[in-house]
């Protein structure tokens, strides 16, 4: 493995997060409007689903190899140790409403 990086990569500083000062109205409005959504879905089916993402076509599970070489800037949070983390990945599609398959979606 290069240490040579193509693109030159931060070392995480808690000054990189910048938090407005409306974030908890910003909240609420996201926990009101992914409500509406439940809410919605729930009467159109009759089933609790989820507000975004609700077709899941799989899951993975499997695990990344972190090695012990990784360059400085990268070796940061979960891959600051070499080892094996384990992964769930769920596959899904955008829509709140489960649509039939012949939709299209982005």
């Amino acid at each position: 493995m290069t240490n040579e990086l193509t693109v030159q990569a931060l070392h995480f500083q808690p000054s990189f997060e910048v938090i407005p000062d409306d974030e908890a109205q910003t909240s609420k409005e996201l926990v009101e409007a992914m409500h509406a959504i439940l809410e919605t879905t729930f009467q159109d089916t009759g089933h609790a689903i989820r507000s975004v993402h609700a077709k899941a076509h799989g899951l993975l599970h499997g695990h990344i190899q972190v090695y012990g070489e990784l360059p400085e800037p990268l070796a940061q949070g979960a891959f600051a140790t070499p080892g094996n983390l384990p992964v769930v990945m769920r596959f899904s599609t955008n829509p709140g409403d489960i649509l039939d398959d012949k939709v299209s979606t982005p």
